[in-house]
Parts: C-alpha cells; sequence; structure tokens
C-alpha cells in the first residue's frame, strides 16, 4: 500500500528571514502527519498514547517557499520493533521532494517511564495499513 499521505498549509509563520521554510519546521510538518496518522490510521488520538519520539533524522533536498502554499507529507513504516516503530517521511512541494527523514517511537510504560511491547491492537493496525 502507498504511504499515508497528508497536506499541510505552509504559513508565513513558518518562513524565516531567508525567505523559506524554517529548517525546524520540517520536524512540525512531520509530527503533523504522524497526529493524523494515529488519527486516521491507528484511530487513536496520540495525546493519549505512551508513545515518544526517540530519535528523528531529516535530509534537506531543497526549499519550500511562501508562495508554495502547502506541501505534502508522507509517513511510511520502515521498521516494527518490539517496543519502537521506525517510520519514513518524505516532504514535498509538487512533485519535488522537499525533505526526507526518518523518526522512531517507542512506547513507553506510563508508570514507569520504562520501554514496554506496543499493543498487539495498534501493531495490528500498523502491519494491516503498511502490508506488512
Amino acid at each position: 500500500m502507498a504511504p499515508y499521505t497528508v497536506d499541510i498549509d505552509v504559513r508565513f509563520r513558518d518562513i524565516d528571514a531567508l525567505g523559506h521554510v524554517n529548517n525546524a519546521v520540517y520536524a512540525t510538518y512531520i509530527e503533523q502527519a504522524r497526529t493524523r496518522y494515529f488519527r486516521d490510521v491507528l484511530e487513536m488520538d496520540i495525546s493519549q498514547s505512551s508513545n515518544v519520539l526517540a530519535s528523528i533524522s531529516i535530509d534537506f533536498r531543497r526549499p519550500v517557499e511562501l508562495s508554495d502554499d502547502r506541501v505534502t507529507v508522507t509517513v511510511d513504516l520502515a521498521e516494527l520493533g518490539r517496543s519502537s516503530a521506525t517510520m519514513t517521511h518524505e516532504v514535498r512541494v509538487g512533485d519535488a521532494v522537499a525533505a526526507e527523514a526518518e523518526a522512531t517511537l517507542v512506547s513507553l510504560d506510563p508508570d514507569t517511564g520504562e520501554p514496554t511491547p506496543i499493543s498487539e491492537e495498534l501493531r495490528d493496525a500498523m502491519e494491516s495499513y503498511h502490508d506488512l
């Protein structure tokens, strides 16, 4: 199946003094896509989950400018571990890739703060959506 995809508006506040989207905003775009992925694919409010972002890396390919109006962000599942999920992302403007990213989420026990296995319900939903 194709990756989960969402369109996000480029806002004036995203633009830095050089006239393009500030590099830190890309992580926000990815977070917005991940939040919608949790809502639409996993059918849960991400704020109600006990997942934390353990790492994120972003490779920038081209600038995004205010005139670009919106970006398209993909969410794909690269690896599903016992207590972690690594997702890959593309931030696109039209057909052009503006950035590629990889983010790892870790499921934590809310009482101890220690890693805990991803619930079977979430695991099944991710595997089903991504044909794993």
